[in-house]
Parts: C-alpha cells; structure tokens; sequence
C-alpha cells in the first residue's frame, strides 16, 4: 500500500510541478476522524508562494487548511494510510485513480484527462457583485473607484460593504411586495454609500421606477450627495435635510435606518409604521434606553447573576430592546425576521431588524401585548420608546 500511496503523491507533485494540476479528491473515509466525509485539495498562491489547500468536508461544516507544497504532499500520504479508501488525481496530463479494494488489494490506475485547463489559482475566488465598480460615477464621486472602475486599495472594505448591504435588501425585496415598491426612504442616510447603492440596483438591476430619498441631518452632506446624484442622473434619487422624527411624509414602503442611535430607531419605526411600508429595515445600535429602564429598577429575577456585570447588561439591554421593536412590528402586522450581519471588517457583528408587512389576527395580538407586559415587568421596564410612540402602552 505505502509504494502505491509514495507513486500517488509523486504525480501530484509532478502534477504541480508541471502546473498542469486540476484538483485532487480524497473519498470512501473509514476512519477515526467523527463526521469527516471527503477532503479536496487544490493548488493556491498565497502572496506569490504555491501552497495546496485542504478543504475538509464534515458532515455539517468544511474547514480550509493551507499548507506548504512539501508538508501537503506528506499530509495526503497520511490520510490515505489512516482511512481514505479511494483518491483521484485530476490533471491537464492525465487522471490517476488510488483505491483500496474490499479484498484488501490497492489498485492505482492512470486514465485519460478528464480537464483541459487548469482552475485559477487565486485564493479566494472572485466574488460575484451586484454592484459592478465599472461605470458608475457615484463611486468614483465617492472615492471608491478611479475612473477606470478600479477599487481603491483603502476602498476595498467599503466597496465589500455596499454590495454586502445590497445582497441583503435585494433577498428582503424580493419576499416583500415588489410592485408596491414606489418610494424608498434612507433614515439617516450620511454620505449615502448604500443609498447610491440601492438606488443603482432597484433601477438599473431590476428595472424598477423607484423614488429613494435620503435624509440626513447635515446640511453640507445633503448638498454633496444631490450633486452627486446629479452627476449620476439618478433623476429619482434625492436627499433633504432633516431628522428622523421631524420627518413628516407618509407615503413610504420601504423604510431603512442603519445605525441610528438608541431611540432614532424607535423614531425611524414608527415612520414606516405610520406609512404602513411593506418593509422596514433597521439596525439599531446604543440600546441606552432599556438600560437606563433596567438599571432604574433593578428588578430581581433568574438573571441578575448575569445582570450585575456591565458588559452582560448591556447585551441583554440590546436584546430585550430589539425583542420588543420585534414584537412591536408583528403587533402591527408584520413578518419579522431579527439576524445578525457583519457590516464591514472593520466593525463587529450588527443585528438587523426587518419587518414585512403580512397581517395578524386578534388573538395574536393580545398574545403579543402579553408577552411585552411581563417581559417588562421581569426586567422592571416602565415603557418601551416604541411602545409609546404607538401608544400600545395606553
């Protein structure tokens, strides 16, 4: 068995000597290793340097290993011997095929190439974008892109984001009621990276007719993101100057407010709920109001010995306040869905709130009621901002 595994591995290494490997599979796995199915090995270049990386397929997770040319070779000889019946070579030169048979023989066979050209060997596989950096001049208004289309290197990050927030809400509308998508509103829009975005894709991917309006607090912002639009053509795109709470149109369906600071986000709710929106989408951050409640009240219940840690408040502060804006929204007919997303590299894992507008009935909503009355009275909650804002607590 050792001649034919050492004859195995010496044409992988020939394999990517001659830069003519396609990908080596590992299969039929009988041993120790729990839940471990099949490992795939391909050929990388890892900051100019070829290494082979190990895809190790679990029954419920993979897990990605590099590793150096000469070590990989050794580490697939010693798979072979600890469990894996059966390997294949795929190459531009020609295929090989190892297996250990049920009478205890080891077969190694060569076959015709199956592939005629070679994978690419970029670590990480280009991503597919909604949003394309060519073309667009809000990106390169936004610093982005150069007009060639070509990703700042200090831009990477923010260009990851925008797409990453679009994947997003593309998945959001498209379970919501996509013809009655006639305004869209950006609370809090800052310089309007993900507004552009959205506003590029509802248009130009989807073909929709969509006003968008940004809103934001300062004045200069305003005006840089209407030239913007402008320079763009975004006829439907705009921005006005203002805050969440004094905005007063109502004809929105689909509401955003990303990062908008403790009770804004009550704020930026109750405007889609005012509008009866088929979407809203918020992230919310700096739970300080239900904090300040629970630390008010100091209720005693099953979880002090958590709550009387700073750092444990908080996030049950975060928790039992997004909860509540959760219940609150299917209190009003909505679909909620509540997950956590990363925004950027740069900052930790964000939870995102999102309701669809759906409907309920009666009995649900007493039930709902219930539930926000005693989660209330086990955490010593007076009132929640968006309980009063809609007045559930009257």
């Amino acid at each position: 068995m050792k001649n034919q595994i050492a004859q195995f591995c010496e044409q992988i290494q020939q394999a990517v000597e001659q830069k003519s490997l396609v990908k080596v599979s590992l299969g039929n796995y009988q041993g120790n290793e729990p839940a471990l199915k099949n490992i795939y090995i391909r050929l990388v270049l890892i900051k100019n340097i070829e290494k082979l990386a190990f895809t190790f397929r679990y029954k419920t997770k993979d897990i990605v290993k590099n590793f150096d040319l000469v070590e990989g070779y050794k580490s697939i000889a010693e798979w072979l011997e600890e469990g894996f019946k059966v390997a294949t070579l795929m190459s531009t030169e020609s295929d090989w095929q190892y297996e250990v048979l049920k009478n205890g023989k080891v077969m190694l066979k060569q076959k015709t190439a199956s592939a005629k050209a070679t994978p690419s060997l970029e670590h990480d596989k280009e991503k597919k974008r909604l949003i394309k950096p060519t073309e667009k001049a809000y990106l390169v208004d936004l610093k982005i892109t150069d007009e060639q289309g070509n990703v700042f290197k200090n831009a990477q990050d923010k260009y990851r984001q925008i797409n990453h927030y679009v994947e997003i809400l593309s998945s959001l509308i498209k379970d919501s009621a996509i013809e009655k998508l006639h305004k869209v509103v950006d609370m809090g829009s800052g310089k309007g990276y993900l507004t552009f975005a959205l506003y590029d894709y509802l248009h130009n991917t989807l073909g929709l007719k969509t006003q968008v309006q940004g809103v934001e607090y300062r004045q200069d912002m305003v005006d840089l993101c209407n030239q913007f639009a402008q320079n763009a053509s975004f006829e439907g795109l705009n921005f006005t100057q203002g805050t969440i709470l004094d905005y007063e149109q109502k004809d929105i369906n689909m509401l955003i407010a990303l990062h908008a600071c403790d009770t804004a986000t009550d704020d930026a709710i109750f405007k889609g709920l005012q509008s009866d929106a088929e979407l809203i989408v918020v992230a919310p951050c700096c739970h300080k109001q239900i904090r300040r409640e629970i630390e008010k009240n100091k209720a005693q219940n099953e979880l002090k010995f958590l709550t009387k840690y700073g750092i444990f408040l908080e996030r049950q502060a975060e928790m039992v306040t997004d909860g509540i804006r959760a219940l609150i929204l299917e209190y009003f007919g909505y679909k909620t869905k509540v997950f956590e997303f990363i925004s950027d590299a740069h900052t930790p894992k964000n939870v995102l709130v999102v309701g669809i507008k759906s409907g309920i009935n009666p009995k649900r909503q007493d039930e709902i009621l219930q539930e926000i009355a005693q989660t209330k009275a086990y955490f010593g909650i007076d009132y929640h901002h968006l309980e009063k804002l809609t007045q559930l607590s009257l």
